[in-house]
């Protein structure tokens, strides 16, 4: 749905987005991430065509940006992260205002706004002023602007910021409830919301593309290496944590074992391995033959925000070496 080949923006000696590539496959939602001023805003203004790259190709729905802008907005719908509404108009007059400008009238006009309405659950508000409606509110009204045409693309630009707990939650499952019909690119801050939403996560830093993958495959790649989480416990009830420490990191393979905390029925440890080590049978045999209880073992995942801190601050640290270009992964 999305191609994306080595594009680039420069200003003047400033190079904000350089040569990235990337796919989106057609109804993924794709969590797009990056410190600030590593490039993601100048990238979805490319992809609107809103900015004409320097060099390189990008296409939308198999319209290129730069030779077919127009069929491409077509099919964009854009919500920035301040939507873009008249406060003294009211919700439903907005959207019918917005849907002409989009190419749509009479009865289909009617029926998109009351589409939009209901998908994104501002009924009751319709016929409020937009200046009198809550943050929550108008960023639902941002996005029913951003649906109304049914667009094959939906790019958000930090749809959830301001918004209190129970609004990120309830804009959280509208995103997801659009995946499938919508192809939707996600630029966010709130990685648990990458977590819970995304398949696919795009990570630039610095203007560079360090990582497209998923999720699940990112942590293994953050890890480098199988990281397990151990739960020991005594016959007797009273766990030498330093013993356990102590012989678990004699297992061939292991690099680290750090006690995690105290549980219930026994003692939780995080046990790292080396790159292409299985210590799992060897775990195993040690604590039984320690005289110890092994209540628990299973993989521990790195979170997503380690994860992207891995990936950024390498960046940053090779980018302050030697200018070269780090390969993205894919």
């Amino acid at each position: 749905m999305i191609k994306v080949s080595e594009l680039t923006k420069r200003y003047a000696r400033t190079t904000a987005v350089d040569h990235i590539s990337f796919e989106v496959e057609k109804g993924q939602i794709v969590g797009f991430l990056g410190p600030n001023g590593a490039g993601k805003t100048t990238t979805m203004r490319m992809l609107t065509c809103f900015l004409p790259p320097t060099s390189g190709t990008a296409s939308v729905a198999g319209f290129d940006v730069l030779e077919q802008p127009m069929e491409v907005k077509k099919r964009i719908g854009y919500l920035p992260e301040t939507p873009p509404l008249y406060q003294e108009m009211r919700a439903a007059e907005y959207l019918m205002f917005v849907g002409k400008l989009k190419g749509l009238s009479g009865t289909e006009l009617r029926q998109r706004v009351d589409t939009a309405c209901e998908r994104c659950a501002i009924t009751d508000v319709r016929s409020k002023l937009l200046g009198k409606l809550s943050k929550g509110y108008r960023q639902r009204v941002g996005l029913a602007q951003a649906i109304l045409h049914n667009p094959d693309v939906l790019i958000l630009d930090e749809p959830t910021a301001g918004l209190d707990p129970k609004q990120i939650n309830e804009t959280r499952d509208l995103i997801k409830s659009l995946a499938g019909d919508h192809t939707i690119i996600l630029s966010t801050h709130i990685l648990p919301e990458v977590e819970q939403t995304c398949q696919q996560v795009i990570i630039i830093s610095k203007g560079k593309l360090v990582a497209t993958d998923s999720v699940s495959n990112l942590r293994g790649r953050a890890r480098g290496a199988e990281s397990l989480l151990v739960e020991v416990a005594s016959r007797d009830g009273a766990l030498d944590t330093a013993a356990v420490r102590e012989r678990l990191e004699k297992v061939t393979g292991v690099s680290r074992v750090t006690f995690k905390e105290k549980r219930e029925h026994g003692s939780a440890f995080e046990v790292e391995n080396r790159k292409n080590s299985f210590v799992r049978g060897d775990l195993v045999r040690a604590v039984v033959q320690a005289g110890w209880d092994l209540n628990e073992m299973r993989s521990a995942s790195a979170s997503l925000e380690d994860i992207f801190l891995q990936l950024t601050g390498e960046q940053s640290e090779a980018s302050t070496e030697k200018p070269k270009v780090k390969e993205a992964a894919q």
